[in-house]
Parts: structure tokens; C-alpha cells; sequence
């Protein structure tokens, strides 16, 4: 079906350290432009059309991301250096690794005052703001104004906090967070001050738990989407890490919580999960209005899987499990894109569209049912791809695309250079301004290989501690705590050229072992040269040990 963009409406109307920075702009940067960076929480590239919707092909639709992408770049290999929220986001503002900046998981804080870009960029006379999701434990730092949300954020009537202050807005976040970003705009627009500006908008959504605004709950309703085809691969098919992980949709989805379905109508005398306690307290803030559109959405639903629940069997209810899972997250999605789409017409109508960078990109992609499963954090190309979209007017190529092998390490010294102020020696991350220049060999000389580092074992998802690298060609995974038979630390290879889906793990085969030493080879010289620390503790347990 095709979905109705209200990206022309007002969206409000639907809800009730440092260094010096030096300035030597080149001829594009002394424009000195505007930036809007947008970014979304958990929005994988399969539920972006301009990306080829793999989660719907057809019926997906996402034209605010799109325009971005026909307007400007799209980047076809951007990759993050750790899938997981507030890391990824610490990676952004610092422009270095995981191990550098110092949070590593979500239960660390971020210490803010450390250097970070935007500091740069006001210090270079940039009005920088943000506003939307934060997520780094402490308040931000480097803004003249930030209105964030408190912690992960709810999706109705949430809190949030400007310059300090607390209070509850009533309204979808989604829409919320839009309102606020048109505002910021249109408060540049009206100021006599000629600086340029930063405005950093960061949304809650497409983030777990799916709730979406009840104007695009008449979505996807008019079949089945796809099912991947390795969405019911063993989980331990790659090898026996993937045992360990408790992130699949068949088993550890939550009734309520997640899939929007009392649980005591289909399992009356079992104990109530506690995400599913959780959520009942949430619903007591959510509009009536909402509450009664998501009732008739799902009501007919689940009133027949009450029925046929018993008689179903575990590939049948994996199925159902995941088109309500997969639907929601789409439709949550849909609301990311409506904003994108009305802050590009924003842009337009305040006359600031021809002197300003907009880019769309996610702290990490996602899983939508690859594996028969959900959540990030791997380094399997689901959650390790990120979509990134740039459209920069009088410099950037309309429709243009990058196979460069950027990453999420890469803005801040982007934004600087775009800036023209000289990034810093210490930032580990490359510019892509001579990506987006096209410059001839740009995609190529950008960087050969990736690194990647994940450390949450302890956390949500159980998934094992690892790191790795990826070229063009192929990837190469390592394990930090789990070791074969031989005490090696378990890996896994693939050849991404022709299997990318990884399904087919080529680690230790007599036939690829070239292959595996020359990845091991580049992995340890990116580790030394982003002097990651080595850190293997000891071994966890092997599942059913």
C-alpha cells in the first residue's frame, strides 16, 4: 500500500580538553553552512526505501529520507564502531573510539567535559543546539541550548529537560521533538545574528518498544511483509556465540510490552512478565485517544490469537510474533521520516535550505527478523550498517552515492572541515568532505578496512563481548571471552562479496586460511593503531556448560 507522508503538516497539530580551532575555510567552507544533523534511534537501512526497503519492497515508503538521498548522497556502506545507543552517540560527538572516550556501554556516563565537536564549533562561532534524545547519563555539554529527553525517553507525554530545567510535554515524542526542531529553525531564521548554526535532532523512535503515533496504524495492514530467509537459521549456526544472545523474536519478546497483547488472555494462570508490569504503568500515560486507536488497530488481531493460540504451532507463532513486531517498528519509523520530510520543507519556506549540510543517519541499524531476531549490538551487517544520507547544496553531487567505508567515527572531523576548522590530531575519525566533494579516489582512499568493538556482554541481550574488522570483501569477527576447544578465541569469517548475509562461516576451513590470517593480521594493526587495549579476561562459560 502507499503510505500518506504529512511531512507538510504541522505535526504539532497531531498530538495534544579543547583544542584551538583555527579557521583557514576552503572555498566551500567559507560559506561557513548551517548544520542539521537528524538522527533516529535503531532505523535500519532495510526500512528505508531509498535503501530498497528489504523489510517491504514496495510498500515501505520513506520520501522525507529519500529527498536527502535524491538531493544530495547516500552512502551504501557506512558502518558504526560500536551497535549499541549511547556509545555510538559518545563516538559521534567525540570523533574516537569506544576505548578512547570512555563509554563503551550504557551503564557508563559520559564525561562531558571532555572535547567534543560541537564545543569546537561554538568555540568557532557556531550557535549550537539539540534537541531530542540524549542518553549519555550526563547533562550535555558544548550547547547554547538543549532540550533533551530524560534517559531512554518515553513515547507519550515524556519529560524533558531544557537547559537544566525539567517538565512533562504532552503529545507523541516523535511529534514532540519535531515541533521543537521546527521552532529552533525558524528562532534562527528570525535572529539578526549571522552566525551559523548547529542544530543536532535526535529522535527516540524507531527504539523498542514501538509505540507509533495512531495516524499510521492503518499501515501495513493489507498483507504479510516479507519473512527474511534465515529468520528460522539455528541460532548457533555461525558458531557458538550465537547460542549465548536473548534477543530472538520467537522467545524473548514481551506480550504487552512489546507485541501490544495482554498476556493473562492467552496465558491467564501464568506470572506476568516484568517488562509487561512495566508497560502497564506506561499505558496509564498515554492519551485515551491512543489507547482507543491502538485497541481497534490490534483488537481483532488478538482476539483471534487468544483463540488459536493453543492449537498453534512454534513456527506459527514465531510468524505472527514477528509480522506485529516488524509492522510496529515500521510504523514507529514511519513518524522519523514525516519529521525528516517537514524540517527539509522547514529548511525551504525559512529560505535556509541552500546554505545548510542536512544528514540523516541512526546511532546503529537494527535487526528486523535477519536470524529471528531483534536488537543490534553485533557486528553482523544488520546492526553494524548504518543508513547515512547527506545533502550539502553546491557541493554535494544530487543523487550521488559513496561506497566508502565510513563510519559513524568520521562526522566530527566532517563537521569541522565543512566548518573550516582544522580537526584536531587526536580524533581518530577521517573527514568525508573529499567523499562529498567526489573527489576522484575519495571512496577508496577513506579507509580499507573498519574497526569495530562491542563490550556489553554483562547487559540487555546477553550478547558476548567481540571485536572485528570489515573490508569491502570480507569481515572477520573475534570473541574476547569465548575460546574453542584449542583455547583460541572463537572467530568467524565470511566473504561479503558473495555471502552477505553471513550465513556460511568460513573460520578455520584449511581452504580460507590465507584469507583468516590476513584479517587476523589487519585486525591486530587496527587495534594497535586506535590503541584499543587487548583485554581478554577469562573465558565465560560455552552455553550448556
Amino acid at each position: 500500500m502507499s503510505i500518506r507522508t504529512l511531512a507538510g503538516i504541522a505535526l504539532a497539530a497531531a498530538t495534544t580538553a579543547t583544542a584551538s580551532p583555527q579557521a583557514e575555510p576552503s572555498a566551500e567552507a567559507a560559506r561557513r553552512p548551517n548544520i542539521v544533523f537528524i538522527m533516529a534511534d535503531d532505523h535500519c537501512m532495510q526500512a528505508i526505501s531509498c535503501y530498497g526497503a528489504s523489510a517491504g519492497p514496495n510498500v515501505v515508503e520513506t520520501p522525507g529520507i529519500d529527498r536527502i538521498a535524491r538531493e544530495g548522497m547516500r552512502f551504501d556502506r557506512a558502518s558504526v564502531t560500536n551497535a549499541i545507543c549511547g556509545p555510538s552517540r559518545a563516538t559521534i560527538l567525540t570523533g574516537k573510539h569506544c576505548h578512547q572516550h570512555g563509554f563503551a556501554t550504557n551503564g557508563q556516563k559520559f564525561d562531558g567535559s571532555q572535547q567534543t565537536f560541537p564545543k569546537l564549533l561554538q568555540q568557532a562561532g557556531y550557535r549550537t543546539e539539540v534537541v531530542g534524545k540524549w542518553h549519555l547519563s550526563s547533562p550535555p555539554s558544548g550547547f547554547d541550548r538543549s532540550e533533551v529527553l530524560v534517559g531512554q525517553g518515553d513515547y507519550w507525554n515524556p519529560l524533558l529537560v531544557l537547559d537544566g530545567k525539567r517538565s512533562r510535554r504532552e503529545g507523541h515524542t516523535t511529534d514532540l521533538i519535531h515541533q521543537s526542531a521546527v521552532e529552533r529553525l525558524e528562532a534562527f531564521a528570525a535572529d539578526d545574528d549571522a552566525r551559523p548554526f548547529l542544530l543536532m535532532v535526535h529522535h527516540k523512535a524507531p527504539h523498542r518498544n514501538w509505540m507509533p503515533h495512531p495516524r499510521h496504524l492503518d499501515l501495513f495492514t493489507d498483507g504479510d511483509l516479507p519473512v527474511p530467509d534465515s529468520f528460522f537459521d539455528a541460532p548457533d549456526r555461525r558458531s557458538p556465540a550465537g547460542a549465548i544472545q536473548t534477543m530472538q523474536i520467537d522467545r524473548d519478546l514481551a506480550w504487552l510490552y512489546d507485541l501490544k497483547i495482554d498476556p493473562t488472555t492467552l496465558y491467564p494462570d501464568e506470572e506476568v512478565s516484568r517488562l509487561d508490569r512495566w508497560m502497564t504503568n506506561e499505558l496509564a500515560r498515554v492519551p485515551q485517544e491512543a489507547l482507543d486507536a491502538y485497541a481497534e488497530a490490534h483488537g481483532e488481531e488478538n482476539a483471534a490469537l487468544a483463540a488459536a493460540i493453543d492449537a498453534m504451532s512454534p513456527r506459527e507463532l514465531a510468524l505472527w510474533k514477528f509480522q506485529r513486531y516488524a509492522k510496529n517498528y515500521l510504523r514507529t519509523a514511519q513518524g522519523v521520516d514525516d519529521s525528516v520530510g517537514g524540517i527539509l520543507e522547514a529548511l525551504d519556506r525559512l529560505d535556509l535550505a541552500d546554505d545548510t549540510i542536512v544528514v540523516y543517519t541512526s546511532d546503529q541499524g537494527w535487526y528486523l527478523g535477519e536470524q529471528g531476531w531483534y536488537d543490534k549490538r553485533w557486528m553482523y551487517e544488520p546492526s553494524f550498517r548504518t543508513p547515512l544520507v547527506v545533502r550539502w547544496p553546491g557541493v554535494v553531487e544530487a543523487g550521488s552515492t559513496s561506497d566508502a567505508l565510513a563510519q559513524n567515527l568520521d562526522f566530527a572531523s566532517t563537521f569541522l572541515e565543512a566548518a573550516g576548522v582544522a580537526p584536531p590530531a587526536d580524533l581518530q575519525g577521517r573527514s568525508l568532505v573529499p567523499v562529498l566533494r567526489g573527489e576522484s579516489g575519495a571512496d577508496e582512499t577513506l579507509r580499507d578496512a573498519a574497526y569495530y568493538r562491542y563490550e556489553e556482554s554483562r547487559g540487555a541481550h546477553t550478547v558476548p563481548r567481540h571485536e572485528g574488522v570489515a573490508t569491502r570483501e570480507a569481515k572477520l569477527i573475534r570473541y574476547l571471552d569465548l575460546l574453542d576447544d584449542e583455547g583460541d578465541a572463537i572467530l568467524e569469517l565470511y566473504r561479503l562479496d558473495v555471502d552477505p548475509e553471513e550465513r556460511d562461516n568460513l573460520a578455520g576451513r584449511p581452504e580460507h586460511a590465507e584469507l583468516e590470517r590476513s584479517m587476523l593480521d589487519r585486525l591486530d594493526d587496527l587495534r594497535a593503531s586506535y590503541q584499543a587495549p587487548e583485554n581478554v579476561p577469562a573465558p565465560t562459560p560455552r552455553p550448556g556448560t
